[in-house]
């Protein structure tokens, strides 16, 4: 499970993508590993998680997918026979959190409040989603925290976007941030290959710069 970890701080930058069919994920998937992603989340905003998931971790063995937007116990399943390896949650869901542990994947629940990091804490969580980020104060929040929780590390989400993502990877308590400006579903619904490899190929350049 390190080297998951390993994987998704390496990269910094992981898209958030959400797909009407798995055919949709399928040409998402090629523009993203061909403009060097190798870790990718996709949410279950769609019946056509499941299925999307299934099909991106055929087509493409090496990938990282990891299922977000994961509420239930029974969505947590199927991601992972799908082949997701790790579940990433809007909020903190103990049951969710122990479940994946029992079953060897890697949990990443959504946190703002001290209260809910330290129940995670408390459950073996050491890499929390922050969500909603921007709403929730950013990085002046986020960089707070690392006083009463060193030992925390947070892939905010929600509101960040190519020009303030650097300011988050700049924080030494963040892991990675999440983004949708890549994979907006627009560009998507325009098979918009040549936006999505472009913007894709600029977020890993701007991990690079740091």
């Amino acid at each position: 499970m390190n080297e998951i970890i390993n994987r998704i701080q390496k990269q910094a930058i992981i898209p958030v993508i959400t797909v009407d069919s798995s055919k949709d994920a399928e040409w998402v998937c090629e523009v993203l590993v061909d403009a060097g992603m190798q870790v990718i989340e996709i949410t279950f905003r769609t019946e056509a998680a499941v299925e999307s998931i299934a099909v991106a971790k055929s087509l493409f063995p090496d990938l990282i997918i990891g299922a977000g937007t994961v509420l239930s116990l029974k969505q947590a399943s199927r991601a992972a026979q799908a082949g997701a390896t790790f579940l990433v949650s809007p909020a903190l869901d103990v049951e969710l959190v122990e479940w994946s542990i029992q079953n060897q994947l890697i949990a990443i629940p959504g946190v703002v409040t001290p209260t809910e990091i330290l129940t995670a804490l408390k459950h073996g969580v050491k890499v929390m989603k922050f969500f909603p980020a921007e709403a929730y104060g950013g990085t002046k929040t986020i960089d707070a925290l690392k006083g009463p929780f060193p030992d925390v590390k947070f892939l905010p989400t929600g509101g960040i976007n190519s020009n303030n993502a650097i300011d988050y990877l700049r924080l030494s308590n963040v892991i990675a941030v999440g983004g949708t400006w890549m994979v907006k579903p627009d560009l998507i619904k325009k098979r918009d290959k040549k936006t999505i490899y472009q913007l894709s190929t600029e977020a890993l350049q701007i991990v690079k710069s740091l």
